[in-house]
């Protein structure tokens, strides 16, 4: 369901002249729908960039991450990724989009390929701990190339825990970057 506060309503003074809240709930379109409308978004996109491979699709409703997740196997799948993950992230946004105009309500679309996301996280967690090892040990600030938000994210997260250093992103646009500092 979708709940959208129409009037927030007033206590009045002491009980006295207050007004009830009004809602409006609107019911949201069956998932099954959203997953149809999804793969031929998905569909048609593969289509156009000529590549032959299976797609796998399964709907998640759990807080954190709902929406659809395409996972997507084949040999030609590595056309898909692009370079640093490029043609992924634009697969995905584009067929968010297409999904996003045919449904009534913003829907979350995840694609990865042959696990490339998953990858590339333990890939970016992996860096995140080395560089912060080199700056306990010498004792001066690093800074990492430049990152999007959802890397930068993740390297965040991943020293969050550590001891002897601390994160923060510098820069502006495409050259945000995160520097990792002693503390």
């Amino acid at each position: 369901m979708e709940i959208e506060v129409v009037n927030k309503g007033k206590s009045g003074i002491l009980g006295i002249g207050g007004t009830l809240a009004t809602v409006k709930v609107t019911k949201i379109s069956d998932i099954s729908d959203e997953i149809t409308i999804a793969s031929q978004a998905v569909n048609k996109l593969i289509l156009l960039m000529g590549v032959e491979v299976v797609i796998n699709v399964k709907h998640s409703d759990s807080a954190a991450d709902s929406g659809s997740f395409f996972e997507i196997e084949g040999e030609d799948s590595g056309l898909l990724i692009g370079r640093k993950g490029e043609t992924l992230r634009s697969l995905q946004f584009l067929a968010g989009l297409l999904l996003n105009n045919k449904t009534e309500h913003r829907s979350r679309l995840f694609i990865d390929v042959e696990g490339y996301e998953d990858r590339h996280n333990q890939s970016l967690i992996h860096l995140a701990k080395r560089v912060a090892m080199r700056v306990e040990k010498t004792g001066r600030n690093i800074e990492l190339e430049p990152m999007n938000p959802k890397e930068r994210r993740i390297v965040h997260m991943a020293l969050a825990d550590i001891q002897g250093v601390e994160t923060e992103s510098s820069g502006s646009g495409v050259d945000r970057k995160v520097v990792i500092s002693p503390v």
